[in-house]
């Protein structure tokens, strides 16, 4: 099989997770990954992260993929090969063989597989079977330990938090290259009578135990503050969809309503775009990530 997009001519800067990620944790700042679930959020990410000179993680999910279709990965190849600032394209929650080896078929830089439903034994099992069948493609790997709580209308499930010394077992028999813990976040948008508390002392005692970059999923919605505050401790990639989505399509349905009548999408989207930007400009400003793109170079 040959792996698209690990040449680096012409000061090609689409790399990979562990490349990416092994500055940022070495300079103190995280980096977002952005889901892209649409041509246009793609050029959001895009424009804002050249803007910013800030590097960025191109993420998608295996449902996004399957709308999305595997030609629009050409279009992801291209941007993140012409682009200014480092990039990483990742693939989020891949939850078995068949879609890792679809990424890899698609040039992906990095997989998650999420085996975090299993027992311990199973997701080690697992985990280092796909870091196995990655590595020596010059991929990398992230898994995860413990369960991101999800959310309904009203409800955030229970969060079972990762055990840091669980987590270390888990590091030293897999070989994985960053490991998403449980600390409190949920994805999606919190209910509005919930307040989510990040349990930083297990996130403390989880870094004592393992030197790799950590990932933090759930990223939208939980107070700026404590997000600062887990990047201070170890957290080198946080996950963001829903605020930027929520971002876009509330300023879409906001001009659909203003102007009924419209049906270009070059029309009804441009004030998406930017409603979008200003939520990933935010976010790469808490993360510390603005003008973090000369490290690569």
């Amino acid at each position: 099989m040959k792996f698209i997009g690990i040449e680096k001519e012409n000061k090609d800067m689409l790399m990979n997770m562990q490349e990416l990620l092994t500055i940022a944790q070495k300079h103190h700042f995280a980096i977002p990954a952005f889901n892209i679930g649409s041509l246009e959020i793609l050029n959001a990410v895009k424009e804002e992260s050249e803007a910013l000179q800030a590097p960025v993680i191109y993420e998608i999910h295996p449902d996004e993929l399957a709308y999305l279709k595997e030609p629009f990965m050409k279009t992801v190849l291209e941007v993140a090969h012409t682009t200014s600032v480092p990039c990483v394209i990742h693939l989020d929650h891949g939850a078995n063989r068949q879609q890792i080896l679809q990424a890899l078929r698609c040039g992906f830089t990095s997989v998650m597989i999420d085996a975090s439903s299993y027992p311990l034994d199973e997701n080690i099992r697992r985990t280092k079977d796909i870091c196995e069948l990655v590595k020596p493609q010059h991929v990398s790997v992230e898994a995860e330990l413990g369960t991101i709580g999800a959310i309904s209308k009203e409800h955030v499930s229970d969060i079972q938090y990762s055990d840091p010394v669980a987590v270390k077992t888990f590091v030293d028999k897999t070989g994985v290259d960053t490991l998403a813990v449980a600390i409190g976040t949920a994805h999606g948008i919190y209910p509005t009578n919930y307040k989510p508390t990040l349990r930083l002392d297990v996130l403390k005692a989880i870094r004592e135990q393992v030197n790799i970059p950590l990932v933090l999923h759930g990223g939208s919605s939980n107070l700026d503050e404590e997000i600062a505050q887990a990047v201070a401790l170890g957290i080198c990639k946080i996950n963001i969809s829903s605020d930027v989505k929520t971002a876009f399509f509330t300023e879409t349905k906001r001009y659909l309503a203003l102007h009924p009548d419209a049906y270009e999408p070059n029309a009804i989207f441009p004030s998406a775009i930017q409603a979008a930007r200003s939520v990933i400009a935010n976010k790469m400003h808490l993360l510390n990530t603005v003008g973090k793109a000369y490290l690569y170079k």
